[in-house]
């Protein structure tokens, strides 16, 4: 069946949708409904996929975006910094202890959903009930985590280039601290981090290359043979595939490529 991938935010998560009976290009700014309401996306691609590979209900575009509707969805991107400040205004009055973030109207205003960020439950019904009397209408809070809190506000990370989760990264990909072992990083806290306090999503990119380097590669304390006689295995470059080693007959040190050594 032909779907169409649809993506509401730059670098935000895609989304299938069916598109029957509809004229619809890739890049084409259209109207949809999900589960937060109706909302303007953009489709990313058109492909074709198997029913199998469906984990929800298929639901349909409703429209091409008019320039209405692109109108509409602008003036609502106007209002929302003085809503998250009101927010926070009244999160403090309400003594409660959590980080606003952000709001967003659906494209109708029938639903505004305010972001923030906590380190424990928060009972916000009473916020709830005075954003609801200053905006007169639903009011929907969500508790994101500290990735989700670093994707929305932005940032430059350590590499010194804006934060990869507000560039590219739609959906966070698990990253481990076996991961960092794995390319032999230094499991310094502060050297592996993110903006966000969590690992750096970076580390995931190249693991699959490490771990696929390292089956070739020896162990460290391992017995190779060199041209120079025995030695053991004391560093190892995995990306230059080169090992260094400490000769048994002169004490020596020295760097040799992988194909220069032979393992027992």
């Amino acid at each position: 069946m032909r779907v169409a991938l649809v993506q509401f935010k730059e670098a935000g998560k895609k989304y299938y949708f069916s598109y029957e009976g509809l004229t619809v290009e890739k890049n084409d700014r259209v109207v949809v409904e999900t589960s937060r309401g109706i909302e303007i996306g953009k489709v990313y691609v058109l492909k074709e996929i198997e029913e199998t590979d469906l984990t929800a209900e298929l639901k349909p575009i409703l429209r091409i975006a008019t320039e209405g509707d692109i109108k509409e969805e602008a003036y609502n991107r106007t209002l929302e910094p003085a809503i998250t400040d009101k927010a926070k205004q009244l999160a403090k009055e309400n003594e409660l202890d959590i980080k606003v973030l952000g709001a967003e109207y659906t494209l109708d205003r029938k639903r505004l959903l305010v972001y923030f960020e906590a380190e424990n439950r928060v009972d916000f019904r009473n916020l709830v009930r005075d954003l609801s009397e200053v905006y007169h209408t639903r009011i929907e809070l969500r508790q994101i985590g500290p990735r989700d809190a670093a994707k929305m506000i932005g940032g430059i990370g350590p590499c010194g280039l804006i934060l990869c989760c507000t560039t590219f990264i739609g959906e966070f990909d698990t990253v481990s601290i076996k991961m960092a072992k794995n390319q032999n990083i230094a499991l310094n806290p502060q050297k592996i981090s993110g903006v966000c306090g969590k690992l750096l999503c970076c580390i995931k990119y190249e693991d699959d290359v490490y771990t696929e380097l390292k089956q070739i590669m020896p162990d460290l304390k391992e017995k190779v043979t060199t041209p120079k006689g025995e030695a053991t295995v004391v560093e190892l470059n995995i990306i230059a595939q080169k090992v260094r080693v400490l000769h048994a007959e002169n004490g020596g040190y020295e760097w040799l490529a992988l194909k220069d050594i032979k393992r027992a």
